[in-house]
């Protein structure tokens, strides 16, 4: 990965020539992990890193070793996923591979604990600045970074080598596709979800307990609350990410009998819980008991509004753009910021910020016409 453009200044109201991502770290379409990774399999007598971790009964020494040579996949990294990659890094996971598809906002500051302000300044992607912050935290242990929406045309290669997949986007389409390869490929995985006060977590387990599908056959009919109608306390989803990263380390350190299986909803601000019963797997269910999986063999959806956002998503049809060279054609017609991560285009009251694989994510809009009318305008068909 290179640096950021030099000939973008900030006098010029471009991003600043100063590095902000280090060399060979990230790849936006492939992924690439610093050196180290499974070589975290660290001599737990020569570090005192992980001590305190290793005197719980409930993962000794023998379940660091497991962490150790574990790679977990956190798939969305905001509120949720920010706070379990942040988890699973301090922890001692060899490999924890991040798995998002937007940028950083200030809006986001409230709750995504992983980001700073100049995060949000640049339009940093969030995978990539949560990785640089993760390898400052735990230079033991590999993090890796994948640019990209989760769509069914590369679930199945960004997920499939998990040890345990966690939970952090907004959107059901996202869920069910993790829970097909989870169920496909026997991987374990930990769903939750967070809004207003209150969370939900649930690990799924092939084989053993109930999937996604079990409980929930099809994604809800009606328009469900977002953190965009409803707010969002962060130390509810702080806790529902917690809760969640709990689980995965049961899994990874080989302890399923520990686990909870079951639904679990909770309200951070009053304390109330209730749970639902998930520890067997339904016959019936079109996943897991017929292995039909359709979310993984269905058509990526063609645009979607983002969660929370006056955004659109528009999908480039995984082409390769010269973000370079578009920055340079869109350059006279309103301000333009470029990495090799991202381009950010200026045409108020809109702004489109493109990917190197054709993805763009349109602002000031949640019009999917107009969207993708903008797209066409400027980025090309």
């Amino acid at each position: 990965m290179h640096l950021y453009n030099s000939n973008y200044t900030a006098d010029e109201g471009r991003w600043p020539a100063r590095p902000f991502w280090p060399p060979a770290q990230v790849s936006p379409l492939l992924g690439s992990s610093r050196a180290g990774g499974t070589a975290a399999q660290v001599d737990m007598q020569a570090s005192d890193r992980y001590v305190r971790q290793c005197l719980l009964p409930e993962i000794g020494t023998e379940g660091q070793q497991r962490l150790a040579r574990a790679r977990a996949v956190v798939v969305g990294v905001g509120a949720l996923g920010t706070v379990q990659a942040s988890l699973l890094v301090r922890a001692g996971v060899g490999e924890t591979v991040l798995i998002d598809r937007d940028i950083v906002e200030l809006s986001n500051l409230q709750r995504q604990c992983l980001f700073l302000e100049r995060d949000a300044d640049l339009g940093t992607p969030k995978a990539v600045a949560a990785a640089e912050a993760l390898r400052e935290a735990n230079s033991d242990v590999s993090v890796t970074a994948f640019v990209n929406d989760l769509t069914p045309s590369n679930a199945d290669r960004l997920l499939a080598s998990a040890d345990v997949i966690l939970d952090g986007t907004d959107n059901f389409e996202a869920r069910y596709l993790i829970n097909d390869v989870a169920v496909k490929r026997s991987i374990a995985w930990i769903y939750g979800a967070a809004v207003g006060t209150r969370g939900s977590l649930m690990p799924v387990v092939p084989d053993r307990t109930a999937c996604l599908g079990c409980l929930f056959p099809s994604a809800p009919r009606r328009r469900q609350p977002t953190c965009d109608t409803e707010g969002v306390l962060s130390s509810a989803t702080t806790l529902v990410a917690s809760l969640q990263v709990v689980e995965a380390l049961k899994v990874l350190a080989d302890r399923l009998e520990s686990l909870n299986t079951r639904l679990v909803s909770i309200d951070a601000w009053t304390g109330e819980r209730s749970s639902v019963r998930a520890d067997r797997p339904e016959p019936r269910c079109m996943t897991c008991g017929q292995r039909q999986f359709l979310h993984l063999e269905s058509e990526a959806s063609p645009s979607v509004r983002l969660c929370g956002r006056d955004a659109v998503q528009v999908p480039g049809g995984d082409r390769e753009l010269d973000l370079a060279g578009l920055a340079g054609k869109l350059a006279p017609l309103g301000e333009v910021r470029s990495s090799e991560h991202a381009m950010r285009f200026c045409c108020p009251p809109h702004e489109l910020t493109v990917f190197p694989d054709g993805r763009a994510i349109v602002k000031g809009t949640q019009d999917l016409a107009l969207a993708r009318s903008l797209y066409a305008r400027f980025v090309g068909n």
